[in-house]
């Protein structure tokens, strides 16, 4: 899902916000003060105030309530509050699809990460008669821009450069979407990923989400390319649980993929410097089990759960040390 997405047609002007209408040519959702403000959002010295008033109509718009920066209770509400005073330089490593595969190396091993082939400044420093005839480009710092090529001899590379250009520029980071800390600091590279053929087939994604460091619980995205993802939770024995969030559950008896020990054991390991909340995604590929990325606001923080009683169970588990000052 796009955080923003804007539709232009016939003469009609929409803008979405995590999928929920917020302003048409014909009618205001978020009012004058909010496009006034979110215009700001691009310089560096916003105030934290006028970041609280954009994440409030967000967060109201996507999941349904007013947070609370004061005293901060649910799942939802913690993840806007760490975003504002927390700061940790790690995340913002770990956010960069560049840097972090150095990180994973470390931790565990190349052998758990999808080799680079090259990486550049620009779209018109790639030399594409030196790439394979399969690969995969994107943006270090973006989510779900992928540009997967499996014949050279079909590619417009004009269209390539275009969209490239347009995933480098400040609107494509999440940062200036709502504020995620983790991608602030982030220099903007492309990277050429080699193209792994059961990665852009029908892959399950297992997301799992750790607190205090230790894994809790897994999200499970089925995705078979041909209609809308099912999205199914399960605790760490494999049981579903009885949790929605913006899509439906998939109604299938699901396997346990046989690799989720290891992805418990390896999200663990991954997770040990982040006190509060990281999501740390897999792919299972065969025997093997690749990894995905680092997710510290998993779906922005603003998604709402389905029953909500979800919400306040998982926010129990962020501990948060408010000090006086804010900073934690």
């Amino acid at each position: 899902m796009k955080f923003i997405e804007v539709i232009r047609k016939k003469n009609k002007l929409k803008v979405y916000f995590c999928g929920i209408k917020i302003f048409s040519r014909t009618k205001r959702i978020v009012d004058h003060e909010f496009e006034k403000k979110y215009a700001k959002r691009f310089d560096p010295d916003i105030s934290i105030e006028d970041k609280k008033y954009i994440l409030t109509k967000q967060f109201e718009l996507s999941a349904g309530y007013t947070p609370s920066f004061d005293a901060p209770k649910t799942f939802n509400e913690k993840l806007q509050y760490i975003k504002l005073y927390y700061d940790n330089p790690l995340m913002s490593v770990c956010g960069d699809k560049y840097k972090v595969k150095d990180y994973i190396k470390n931790i565990i091993g190349e052998e758990y990460i999808v080799p680079t082939l090259a990486v550049w400044d620009k779209p018109d420093e790639i030399d594409f008669d030196k790439l394979p005839n399969e690969f995969v480009l994107k943006v270090n710092w973006g989510s779900g821009q992928n540009i997967i090529v499996r014949d050279k001899s079909k590619m417009d590379i004009d269209k390539i450069k275009e969209k490239l250009s347009k995933w480098l520029k400040p609107e494509s980071n999440h940062y200036f979407f709502s504020f995620e800390s983790g991608y602030k600091n982030i220099e903007p590279k492309i990277i050429c990923e080699k193209y792994v053929g059961e990665l852009a087939e029908n892959l399950t994604c297992y997301k799992i989400f750790n607190f205090s460091s230790k894994p809790y619980l897994i999200q499970a995205v089925f995705d078979d390319k041909t209609k809308e993802e099912t999205i199914n939770y399960y605790d760490l024995d494999w049981n579903k649980l009885d949790l929605k969030q913006n899509f439906p559950n998939n109604d299938k008896n699901v396997s346990k993929p046989k690799n989720l020990a290891k992805m418990l054991e390896l999200a663990e390991k991954l997770a040990a410097p982040f006190k509060y909340f990281v999501r740390v995604d897999f792919f299972e590929v065969g025997d093997k089990v690749i990894f995905s990325e680092f997710t510290f606001f998993s779906d922005n923080g603003m998604a709402a759960f389905t029953p909500d009683s979800w919400d306040n169970k998982l926010g129990d588990l962020i501990h948060l040390d408010i000090t006086a000052d804010k900073n934690i």
